[in-house]
């Protein structure tokens, strides 16, 4: 059998794996703090974990993501099996 060329590493898939687990709980802490009375106003949706610490986890996971898109893997091989 041939052996199977995959676009990505190992280490490729691992980090993009991870970057999506970043992203999602960045993801989870922006959620939340609505209110159960329409016409009312909860302060919390400007709480510093919604505005600030949730969107840089978000980005980290992000850059994660593309850096483990672009990174090289070292499996090098660019033969064409015959």
């Amino acid at each position: 059998m041939a052996k199977k060329d995959f676009a990505f590493g190992k280490m490729n898939f691992i980090l993009i794996a991870i970057a999506v687990v970043i992203i999602a709980i960045g993801f989870m802490l922006m959620s939340g703090g609505g209110s159960k009375d329409p016409s009312g106003f909860n302060p919390a949706i400007f709480s510093s974990q919604r505005i600030i610490v949730a969107p840089a986890v978000t980005l980290i996971g992000f850059l994660l993501m593309i850096f483990g898109i672009l990174k090289n893997s070292k499996n090098d091989n660019n033969e064409v099996a015959e």
